[in-house]
């Protein structure tokens, strides 16, 4: 969810990139707008995708938007195979298309009108006539060059950052079995110490994030710490949860990438979200934060309810299991 306004065509094909976190390819884009939910949603399918059709158009409803706007990207047959039931299940889910259009190689196509509006050739766009992309930026949001480049964004380091990073986490085992017993208060405010340094631009070393990864195994610390994240201001929680997850022991990935997650969500990204959850659950199938904030994402919940949800504590659940 965002709040970027779209005009026109090109707005919402500036909008894109930046909903998404990356430029789409071969891929269907639906996005949900007006009635009673504030700002946009958008929802990426590969193509083909005509199965998706009925759960899309059940989410959008389902979170109150009154209208829709429709982009395909790829070759204009598998485009307009996708298209046809999205557009119908979206109108019988009384969220109705007001503008479908294929992209493709710098140009728009309508797929709902047939006159001399819209030329065989297709109608050009620049995507830095639109204001949308200015309004992105401004806000945080990054469109990378497509889904390899986000999904790469959120994979460990290798080479001698790696071999760092192990022998760092190598020091916080033994430094955690050889400490005395300590609360879970002592242990998040390390954590939060090293989370308000990153927030005035200092990287934590290699042992801070080794041994941060270390605590919030605890689930009271990583669930204390869920609480404090900043869902108003949330681009340097998003810079700080993505430099850990990509540092931290492999081992300890679930936690932070499922912060990350958090963080990016309630940002309006969705792309991030999915991609740092995948890898919590990759790293742990059964991590439990990670499967409710899938089930969150897949239903569409505004990050809004899911802010008011964490304002005072997690859900019980998250408590009990990882």
């Amino acid at each position: 969810m965002t709040s970027l306004v779209i005009r026109s065509a090109q707005d919402a094909i500036a909008a894109v990139p930046y909903l998404l976190g990356f430029h789409p390819a071969r891929s269907l884009v639906v996005i949900g707008f007006e009635g009673r939910s504030r700002g946009t949603c958008a929802v990426r399918l590969d193509l083909p995708s005509a199965d998706a059709a009925g759960r899309v158009a059940a989410v959008l409803s389902g979170n109150g938007f009154a209208r829709s706007l429709l982009l395909g990207y790829g070759p204009a047959g598998e485009v307009a195979e996708a298209a046809r039931p999205m557009r119908a299940a979206l109108a019988a889910a009384g969220v109705p298309v007001a503008e479908a259009i294929r992209v493709a190689d710098g140009r728009w196509w309508s797929l709902t009108c047939d006159d001399v509006c819209c030329p065989p050739e297709g109608i050009p766009y620049d995507v830095h006539a639109s204001t949308v992309a200015a309004e992105a930026t401004f806000g945080g949001h990054v469109a990378l060059a497509d889904r390899a480049e986000l999904v790469s964004s959120v994979q460990p380091l290798d080479g001698a950052a790696r071999a760092a990073m192990h022998r760092a986490t190598e020091r916080a085992e033994q430094r955690c079995l050889a400490r005395p017993p300590s609360s879970a208060e002592d242990d998040l405010a390390f954590v939060l110490a090293v989370l308000a340094r990153a927030r005035t631009g200092s990287r934590p070393t290699d042992d801070e994030v080794a041994w941060l990864g270390l605590l919030l195994a605890d689930l009271r610390v990583r669930d204390e710490t869920w609480t404090r994240l900043d869902a108003d201001a949330p681009a340097a929680d998003i810079a700080f949860w993505r430099d850990i997850v990509r540092r931290v022991d492999p081992a300890h990935v679930p936690a932070p990438a499922s912060l990350l997650a958090f963080a990016a969500y309630s940002a309006g990204d969705g792309g991030l979200a999915n991609v740092a959850l995948q890898r919590a659950l990759d790293t742990d199938p059964a991590y439990s934060m990670a499967v409710i904030l899938r089930e969150v994402v897949n239903a569409g919940i505004p990050p809004a309810k899911l802010r008011m949800r964490t304002a005072s504590s997690p859900p019980a659940d998250h408590r009990k299991a990882g």
